[in-house]
């Protein structure tokens, strides 16, 4: 499972010790002739093919993580296929680029423009005269005006997610002429390419009960290439079908099924021939690239695996070892032969179904670019040591964010590079590197911040009959999760324990430094320092034992030997505390990539003398019960890019406000660190209609973001999707906005050796009489 925070525009459419209150902002890239943006860091990979060479007809399976509770994007309970459903269906007057800027959409706006400025701002939205919903009625301004008056916020009966951009709307009017929409603003606002796409039609907007509860099961009025048939809950999927009143160039495909099925599923519906395209995890990315690999004509099997390097054999056997198999089988012992000819048996048909497998698999092949989506490590500032800005510094200083983008990236040969924004990506116009306001990696700078803070070596730390807590203590002593008993308490209480799982044998929490451990008293940082460093050094934590080549266990360098580079501080203590970290990680299939780069994130920090215990819990309460309840202190999570920051990324990273009852408004502002001169140029960058005040605006709320230290961006996500190999315009499309009705099967011929889709499959309309690759594909 992937973690993406809910973005804003997926539910509308969510050393120097100095304090970010006087930071002074470094001179911006832009200031000099190169472009800080940038350009992407990955293509698109959608295997791109004219319209003349696709074929008409055909049904793409398209896997999808579940059926939408709402067909309605601007509802709170929106997610992803949401999205996907209202860009087939539904009119945009702006769609993404390869770039990850906003574009005119001409199959429904011939032009929009900023008219007046003065006393207000106009926009003047010409459409496109054949637009027309499905019912045969004219798209106009009374469907701009039915959405503006349910997104204003100023009728509560609309049970609306947000409002952004549609409150700073005074009026909306026809035009010169009904093609015509005129929309006046009472305040500037620089996002107004970011309203009206979608948009609904009146009947969906018009009433509170309409929105609320008309479009959440089914559409009935769409104007897209495609209209919603069914919503399918017990079948777990979405039908569209080909929009008969479409005025566009004409849907390819005839049918496009969104199935529900899980990320760990896929491959097997794949080879049962149930899938055309899905997103995938790098370990089925592996088994798709090895089928369609060269194979040996004597045995079938691959010749190189999937990252170049050698298959096994037939049945993943050296020569030698069937050598040795033969023997035994042919031997003089009829016990051993038997039981050898049996197991020989059992890797044939192995081998057998694994060959099978392959064949089925070798009709796809992996397309693969960047989400416009970056992971970050959030570090939570509303208690604890890092409600302490000089604490979140020292963490983030300890990352050496190149080793965390490789890490997740180039084993999948995709450009390992460091995110540099959390505001926008590589190639966005707003993009540009702000981490130097926070400063590179430096142990020793992170060391001298928390020195300065208050946490020393070697310090006296308070024992309790259940051991050392972690950061934050309060919460424990809530109920929170404790790791000197949890193995006693088969019931958890509600509030803190209610998502700790075991699995084979694992309580759910790790600490680190006790990988091994058979007794003791639960704490495992107060031992000898110098044990603690053998311990915590090298690779291998199986044990406390010096293991390393050429030693002995039990042995230790002289006393007074200096500790090599890069050795683990001692951990450090403050008023009788441990500095120990609670990181919270999800537990569920396809989140091995944050648990990968947590282990990193925890021996960096241990070279600062920072302790982490890290929890997992299942996927479906990680967000709800632990990141957006603020029950951690450490946590891995993404957040979507947009085109239109100022407005989609001011609620992430504004400072929270007490509500009217006494909690804190944090909006998705998860970590709880904001400042009021962030909030200030995110006002200022909202209202600017100058597009390069805007940038500067923007990329200086980005530094001062840095700065505070309350998230640190650590690299973009891989996009990975298996597609049918005759499948085009369809796969890892970046930032690009999809063009569904250009997604069909190539005609026979156009691919040239690619094969068709197996025969019998409604995947595509021209089945070839074998799904076997041709030699050479």
């Amino acid at each position: 499972m992937s973690h993406v925070g809910v973005g804003p525009r997926a539910v509308m459419r969510s050393v120097a010790f100095l304090t970010a209150g006087v930071l002074a902002v470094p001179a911006l890239a832009g200031c000099t002739s190169e472009d800080p943006a940038g350009k992407p860091l990955a293509e698109l990979d959608i295997a791109a093919a004219a319209r003349s060479r696709i074929a008409d007809g055909g049904t793409l399976r398209w896997a999808v993580d579940s059926v939408p509770d709402t067909l309605n994007a601007f509802q709170s309970d929106a997610d992803a296929t949401t999205t996907r459903v209202a860009q087939a269906v539904l009119p945009s007057m702006y769609r993404m680029d390869e770039t990850g800027s906003p574009v005119r959409n001409p199959d429904y706006l011939e032009s929009a423009e900023v008219v007046d400025t003065e006393p207000k701002q106009v926009v003047v939205y010409k459409l496109n005269q054949q637009a027309v919903w499905s019912d045969g009625r004219e798209i106009g301004a009374a469907d701009f005006a039915a959405q503006w008056r349910a997104l204003s916020g100023k009728d509560s009966a609309y049970w609306t997610a947000r409002n952004a951009g549609y409150d700073r709307i005074q009026k909306i009017e026809r035009g010169a002429n009904d093609l015509e929409v005129k929309v006046t603003f009472s305040r500037p606002y620089a996002d107004w390419k970011a309203l009206f796409s979608p948009l609904y039609p009146k009947d969906v907007m018009g009433t509170p009960d309409a929105f609320n509860d008309g479009a959440r099961r089914s559409l009935e009025v769409t104007a897209g290439p495609f209209a919603v048939k069914k919503v399918d809950t017990k079948s777990d999927q979405v039908v569209l079908t080909g929009n008969p009143r479409w005025w566009g160039e004409p849907a390819k495909l005839d049918k496009i099924v969104l199935r529900a099925v899980p990320r760990d599923e896929r491959v097997s519906e794949l080879v049962a021939g149930k899938l055309d395209l899905a997103e995938i995890d790098p370990e089925t990315a592996d088994e798709v690239t090895l089928a369609g690999a060269p194979r040996d004509p004597a045995t079938g099997t691959p010749l190189m695996g999937p990252q170049g390097s050698p298959a096994p054999g037939p049945q993943g056997r050296s020569a030698a070892e069937a050598l040795r198999s033969w023997a035994v089988a042919n031997g003089s012992d009829e016990d051993a032969a038997e039981k050898e000819i049996l197991a020989r048996e059992e890797r044939r048909e192995a081998a057998a179904k694994d060959l099978r497998r392959q064949k089925a698999l070798s009709g796809f092949e992996v397309r693969k670019s960047l989400e416009p989506a970056y992971t970050q490590l959030a570090l939570n500032g509303s208690d604890g040591p890092l409600a302490d800005e000089r604490v979140r510094r020292a963490v983030a200083r300890a990352l050496d964010r190149d080793k965390l983008a490789e890490a997740v990236l180039k084993p999948l040969g995709l450009p390992a590079e460091p995110v540099g924004s959390h505001l926008a990506l590589s190639g966005q116009p707003a993009y540009a590197d702000g981490s130097g306001a926070l400063g590179q990696q430096n142990a020793k700078e992170a060391r001298a911040l928390l020195a300065d803070a208050g946490w020393v070596s070697g310090g006296p730390v308070k024992k309790s009959d259940e051991g050392e807590k972690a950061a934050g203590a309060e919460k424990d002593e809530k109920g929170e999760d404790e790791k000197g008993d949890k193995d006693e308490k088969g019931d958890k209480d509600e509030k803190g324990n209610k998502d700790e799982k075991k699995s084979d044998g694992d309580d759910g929490t790790y600490i680190v430094g006790e990988d091994n451990k058979s007794g003791g008293s639960g704490d495992g940082r107060n031992g000898d320092a110098e044990d603690d460093a053998d311990r915590e050094s090298g690779e291998q934590r199986s044990s406390g034992k010096n293991t390393a080549q050429g030693g002995a266990p039990g042995a230790y360098a002289p006393k007074g030997t200096a500790a090599p580079a890069g050795s683990v501080a001692a951990p450090l203590a403050k008023d009788g505390k441990a500095l120990t970290l609670n990181f919270v990680l999800p537990s569920g299939p396809g989140s091995e990539a944050l648990r990968t780069v947590a282990d990193r994130i925890t021996d960096m920090l241990k070279e600062i003398g920072i302790g982490t215990e890290i929890t997992k819990v299942p996927d479906e309460s990680y967000f709800k019960d632990h990141i957006a309840a603020g029950e951690y202190d450490l946590a891995l999570y993404s957040w979507p890019a947009s085109a239109f920051p100022a407005t989609d990324a001011r609620p992430i990273y504004a400072k929270p406000v007490p509500a009217a009852d006494g909690s804190l408004n944090v909006a998705q502002n998860y970590t709880r660190v904001g400042t009021d001169q962030v909030d200030q140029l995110f006002d200022r960058a909202m209202t600017t209609l100058d597009r390069k005040e805007a940038r500067d605006l923007l990329r200086k709320a980005d530094s001062r973001i840095w700065a505070a230290a309350g998230s640190i961006p650590l690299y973009q996500r891989p996009q990975l999707t298996v597609a049918r190999e005759n499948l085009a315009n369809a796969g890892a499309f970046g930032f690009e906005t999809p063009v569904y009705e250009d997604m069909g099967y190539l005609k026979k011929g156009a691919q040239g050796s690619r094969p068709s889709a197996p025969a019998g499959s409604s995947a595509s309309p021209s089945p070839s009489s074998s799904s076997e690759p041709s030699s050479g594909s």
